[in-house]
């Protein structure tokens, strides 16, 4: 048996002269190749690295079930060499993949055997399924990442995707229908583009720091305001005065990337305009990464929580259909990401205060002044006894010595407001209401233990048991008046996805928001450290 060559010397099996590459082999060439394939995967041990890592599926679609070639003799080879050097346009990293040497490869399939083109064949194949894998399921593990992104490991059936190509009319076409199908990725590819070509030109001015410019002030400043805005927002053309028109632009940028839209430039807007476009193209791609984590489907019926944009959005039919300001975690206790359904809705909720809490927290208000933590509505639980705070020696109880369960009855203090919306997890995290109203006025939210608080729990409420029978809103309202604990199963439970995204795409509008729980620079770090064998 002839030996291979070292994968770096894969070019050079050019060991019969000829003409270019044809677009198409005859059919006594493609039989010739198809045999040399079949040979390779049985009885090579040597073949190159990446092929030999995707081996099982290579003879699955090869030999087990006779797969067509797919690469040699087609302008398939041309086109993934362009996609590859490309791979930019879909988030992904040009250097993962090994573009200079497929080219080399498809130039070097018109001068060599039979048995050199089934080499070039499987290493396609190969670098296909590496790229396959990557745009539809990301590059890296969640966990991996970040410990606290709780999403199921997700892998590509690699033989189906190689079988799915062959009857594809075109690389591009296949791309297009593998790729994560949601309305939000196909957003911020197309964002991704946009924001490619701005970087192509040049990017944008930086703006100088100064005083804040105020409606109707005249500014040397305001000018260069405009041409940094006009880059990626309409801006109508003007001079110094900062005139009703511009600051209609700015507070709409404002609005685009989690500020205040209050028309006043200063430190936080300026920085806001003077990120680099380079940063914006990396918090798209890792935005993009993370869709690629998500479950295949979301189901058509669902709440998204997105924890760096502090909202939630109810999406019917695939539709937004509400959407309403959130508070989340704060970076010390972190609101995890993960998926789950929504299975029953309690009005007028006990809040049990989680052990940590308790001891952490309200241990030294109990020590301090049992009476008031009492006033506010809390009581202690050991075993089946309910006891009044203030029947209990606290001094003699701390960290490793803390028995009792610490709760606070339904009532207008309960830190978990009328109505809770659960969806049993090991992070006993679910969403909820607050009497603490005035945080959603925020621009940023991060104030909760872990827990989503809701701006408009009631609302969402009705939504989400429109399906259930016999629940309105006059019902809730009624129940919630009445103040007794109340559960409600869900007829069909409902989709939840809490997602960390801080770049997403609305109704074509690029938002961006602050890395607050610092997981992009985390993601990027480790996309930049991957290291591909080729």
């Amino acid at each position: 048996m002839r030996r291979l060559l070292a994968p770096a010397a894969l070019v050079l099996l050019l060991v019969a002269p000829a003409a270019a590459a044809p677009l198409s082999l005859a059919p006594t060439e493609r039989a010739a190749v198809t045999i040399n394939v079949a040979d390779l995967l049985a009885n090579e041990p040597r073949l190159p690295l990446p092929v030999r890592q995707r081996s099982e599926s290579l003879v699955a679609y090869y030999q087990t079930g006779n797969g067509q070639l797919l690469w040699v003799g087609t302008s398939r080879m041309d086109d993934f060499v362009s996609r590859v050097a490309a791979a930019e346009l879909d988030g992904l990293d040009p250097q993962s993949y090994p573009a200079a040497q497929l080219g080399k490869l498809a130039e070097a399939a018109g001068r060599t055997d039979a048995r050199g083109r089934a080499i070039i064949e499987l290493y396609f194949s190969a670098a296909f399924l590496e790229y396959a894998s990557d745009i539809r399921v990301g590059r890296l593990l969640p966990r991996k990442v970040d410990p606290n992104f709780f999403l199921q490991k997700r892998t590509i059936d690699e033989v189906q995707a190689l079988s799915q190509l062959g009857q594809t009319r075109s690389l591009g076409a296949f791309f297009d229908g593998w790729q994560p199908q949601s309305r939000d990725y196909a957003g911020l590819k197309k964002a991704l583009a946009d924001y490619i070509a701005i970087a192509g030109f040049g990017g944008w001015p930086s703006v100088p720091l100064g005083d804040t410019l105020k409606p109707g002030m005249v500014d040397p400043r305001v000018e260069r305001l405009r041409t940094r805005l006009a880059v990626t927002d309409p801006t109508p053309a003007g001079g110094a005065l900062y005139d009703d028109a511009l600051v209609a632009v700015v507070k709409s940028f404002q609005r685009r990337h989690g500020l205040e839209a209050d028309g006043l430039v200063g430190k936080g807007t300026i920085a806001a305009l003077n990120v680099p476009v380079e940063e914006r193209i990396a918090e798209i791609t890792v935005a993009m990464e993370r869709w690629r984590w998500m479950p295949e489907s979301l189901g058509r019926d669902h709440l998204i929580v997105n924890i760096a944009g502090f909202d939630l959005k109810r999406i019917k039919g695939g539709k937004v259909v509400d959407r309403m300001n959130v508070v989340v975690g704060k970076p010390y206790n972190r609101t995890p990401v993960f998926s789950d359904r929504v299975r029953y809705l309690e009005f007028n909720p006990y809040w049990n205060v989680p052990t940590s809490i308790a001891i952490k927290e309200e241990l030294p208000k109990l020590q301090a002044n049992p009476a008031a933590r009492q006033a506010a509505g809390f009581e202690a639980v050991l075993g089946d006894k309910v006891y009044q705070l203030t029947q209990i020696d606290w001094s003699q109880y701390g960290p490793g010595n803390f028995p009792f369960l610490i709760r606070q009855r339904p009532g207008p203090n309960n830190a978990l407001g009328r109505v809770k919306f659960m969806f049993p997890n090991q992070f006993n995290v679910y969403l909820h209401d607050t009497p603490s109203r005035s945080l959603f006025g925020e621009a940023s939210r991060a104030f909760s233990h872990g827990c989503v608080r809701l701006s408009r729990p009631l609302d969402l409420a009705a939504e989400v048991l429109e399906t259930t029978p016999g629940w309105n809103r006059g019902r809730i309202d009624a129940v919630v008046a009445g103040g007794d604990r109340t559960v409600v199963n869900l007829a069909t439970p409902l989709p939840i996805h809490i997602t960390y995204l801080t770049a997403w795409v609305d109704d074509g509008t690029p938002n961006f928001r602050n890395d607050i729980y610092e997981q992009d620079a985390k993601l990027i770090a480790a996309l930049q450290g991957r290291q591909i064998a080729w």
